[in-house]
């Protein structure tokens, strides 16, 4: 096992990001970490997402998710959009996107997909999307999971 796992995986760089998914008849969000640019042609974006999640079983029956680049002064948003609640898009201003999966309009910015593949990752699958358009929104500096600390509550899942 690895010692103070939790401490040494923040140092990792990595942003904080908020998921859109729309399946056509509803619309959710969450909040994601995994997040990287796997590609340049076609224009490759990736995602973790635990399977277990609602959004999951949207993203698979849509097909389409938009993800928005967090600003480091949205901790609140960071931490309401992690959790469960009944209606967590109400009470934020959405941009309607290509896809129709919507974009937090006072995001820094925002990349719209359509899923290309999904890929087995140990407790959670790596969504694999085409970037189909993108913008940059609001000025300012992203949010880093670093800073979040224990936000998530994931140092209660690495094993030691």
């Amino acid at each position: 096992m690895i010692k103070n796992a939790d401490a040494i995986f923040k140092l990792i760089t990595q942003g904080v990001y908020v998921i859109s998914v729309n399946n056509g008849q509803q619309q959710n969000a969450f909040t994601a970490a995994w997040v990287m640019q796997v590609s340049f042609d076609p224009l490759l974006i990736c995602f973790s997402i635990n399977p277990e999640h609602h959004s999951y079983k949207m993203l698979q029956d849509g097909g389409v998710c938009c993800i928005s680049v967090l600003d480091n002064k949205q901790k609140l948003a960071a931490d309401h959009f992690g959790h469960s609640t009944n209606d967590k898009m109400s009470g934020y201003q959405w941009l309607q996107t290509k896809t129709g999966a919507p974009a937090l309009t006072n995001a820094l910015a925002y990349f719209d997909c359509q899923v290309d593949h999904f890929s087995e990752a140990g407790d959670h699958k790596i969504v694999v999307c085409k970037v189909v358009d993108a913008a940059i929104l609001n000025q300012g500096q992203p949010m880093l999971y670093s800073d979040t600390g224990d936000m998530d509550d994931s140092s209660k899942l690495y094993s030691e």
